[in-house]
């Protein structure tokens, strides 16, 4: 029996004019399946997982069908719903409503009525079954972002939910601590036969264990086979799509490989393995050293101290670092190291107790109020949602400026003219993010800050991200990024740097420093180091096969 029957669902937002988030869908999700939603931002995929749970679904037109167990979802009580089906947002602070971790472990089975007895034993069930009893009596302000997100999860599998349904769970999470999540997620699914219905862009810790992945495009699905049948699919009709397929899918049909295609690292070593059974002739791609002279840096940082409150520990433990103008630096580093407290004292928000910030080789303190923020300056913060002030992205672009011209430039740069006239709110996670960065760029930076800005984008726009970026430095500006998105950090940085206990410990191009990792690196490094060495993307595993194999000819 179908957990999920989805019959010609059709849905459209109230300002989208006629325009269909959801067009004609028919699906059918069986119980204890692993189903992957993916597609690109805007597809609808979130659109659709918010569909399947009434207290979430968006205001607006809707016709079709869903049933539940059998049953319209509509005539499930919000008590069934709520007990009978989990869900995990994007953003682990907008579903936290609780001061304690035990209490919010137990918030939900005390919404549901559960007796105290019964109560307890599930939430130190939980508590134990997700590793999670030595934080259980600390604050959920103190948490960790990969912290708070698997206490959501543990906080909604205590009320046994028959589906879990998943909305991009790990965009705020740096990669180890997403693997370690994604890894949960396959354990529930497999011990406890729980349904599980995830949209995800980062597909390479979840694409080769999912029973069936779903292709979405323009609210349709175009797409719905097991995962190998997709990715032939997908490399076969030239989809688009098919850039978003994990590193080992990639490479194979990108070498112009036959047989059958390997999905995860593992069946991506074994296949070059058996496609080198000799060291090959080239064995690496020129990994240019780090030049350490900078004349004259666009930002400087000299050992800066900080911490939130006056007897908590420093998050900030001597950070020093010097950014050369016109280069995007990159800054890695678990969940919670201080990265993104980083910008904010660059930002003069969080003030240092001790060490200096020099933007243009002049002190922070000696920029006037309204100057340090005026063609200086800009930072795109970790949540958009924290930009938008208006009821139209329209509106909140002409907040920032009245040069329509301008207005108008960046607005096609950042691909967001079909979301003028649409409310910040209603926009999916990778369009607010297009959104609050087009804002950002209208006040003209010489120095811009982005945390996090490949969060809840897909494959495509992290390109056109990247020749944004790129025409940013060719006309000058600065970029400092914080990030989880290593893949990125490889192709695009200049410079990368990890941040760990508080400090910038190490500094390097992103050939040597993610070629010379064997944890915190790429998948195309960690599929191909045995055979090629400074291979960091999927593109460099490609042409060194292609270069070994033209000269074996």
């Amino acid at each position: 029996m179908a957990h999920f029957e989805i019959q010609n669902l059709t849905f459209s937002y109230p300002a989208a004019k006629g325009k269909r988030s959801l067009d004609e869908v028919n699906l059918s999700i069986h119980q204890g399946e692993y189903l992957v939603l993916c597609g690109r931002s805007g597809s609808g995929k979130t659109t659709l997982l918010r569909q399947l749970k009434s207290v979430l679904a968006p205001h607006g037109k809707r016709s079709g069908t869903i049933l539940f167990n059998g049953v319209p979802l509509e005539k499930v009580s919000q008590r069934d719903q709520s007990s009978k089906i989990g869900y995990v947002m994007q953003n682990p602070d907008d579903q936290i409503v609780t001061d304690k971790v035990w209490h919010e472990l137990a918030f939900g089975l005390e919404s549901l009525g559960c007796d105290q007895k019964t109560m307890r034993a599930k939430v130190a069930e939980m508590a134990c079954y997700f590793g999670i009893q030595d934080w259980f009596h600390r604050d959920v302000a103190n948490l960790s972002g990969g912290q708070k997100q698997l206490l959501n999860l543990a906080s909604i599998m205590a009320m046994q939910p028959e589906v879990l349904i998943l909305d991009e769970p790990t965009s705020q999470l740096d990669p180890i601590a997403a693997s370690d999540f994604l890894n949960t997620v396959r354990k529930i699914n497999l011990e406890l036969g729980t349904t599980v219905i995830i949209t995800e862009h980062r597909l390479e810790d979840i694409f080769p264990y999912a029973d069936r992945a779903v292709v979405m495009d323009g609210g349709r699905v175009i797409a719905d086979d097991t995962p190998k049948k997709i990715g032939k699919l997908l490399w076969e009709q030239n989809n688009p799509m098919f850039t978003a397929m994990p590193t080992p899918v990639r490479v194979f049909y990108g070498a112009g490989a036959e047989g059958e295609c390997p999905l995860t690292v593992r069946e991506g070593r074994n296949w070059l393995t058996r496609a080198f059974p000799t060291t090959p002739r080239v064995v690496s791609l020129p990994a240019e050293p780090l030049d350490e002279e900078i004349d004259e840096p666009a930002l400087e940082l000299k050992e800066l101290w900080f911490r939130y409150e006056k007897d908590s520990p420093d998050v900030l433990r001597g950070v020093s670092a010097q950014v050369p103008a016109g280069e995007l630096y990159a800054i890695v580093g678990g969940n919670g190291a201080g990265k993104s407290t980083t910008l904010k004292a660059v930002c003069d928000i969080c003030r240092p107790y001790r060490g200096k910030v020099k933007l243009f080789g002049k002190p922070i303190q000696k920029y006037k109020t309204g100057e340090l923020f005026n063609h200086c300056l800009a930072m795109l913060p970790q949540d958009p949602k924290s930009l938008f002030v208006k009821k139209t992205v329209r509106e909140d672009l002409a907040e920032m400026s009245r040069d329509k011209g301008l207005i108008a430039r960046i607005a096609a740069t950042c691909e967001i003219e079909p979301l003028l006239d649409s409310h910040p709110y209603d926009l999916s996670g990778g369009e607010q993010q297009r959104a609050a960065l087009a804002k950002v760029l209208l006040t003209q930076p010489r120095l811009l800050l982005l945390d996090e800005p490949t969060k809840g984008i897909d494959s495509f726009f992290k390109e056109k991200l990247a020749g944004i970026l790129g025409k940013l430095k060719e006309q000058g500006i600065t970029i400092v990024m914080v990030s989880h998105d290593v893949e990125f950090c490889a192709r695009y940085a200049d410079r990368v740097s990890m941040f760990f206990d508080g400090q910038l410990l190490t500094t390097d191009t992103p050939r040597r420093f993610f070629g010379n990792n064997s944890f915190y690196t790429t998948a195309a490094n960690r599929m191909s180091r045995h055979v090629f060495s400074m291979a960091v993307s999927a593109e460099d595993v490609v042409e060194l096969y292609w270069q070994n194999k033209e000269a074996g000819r």
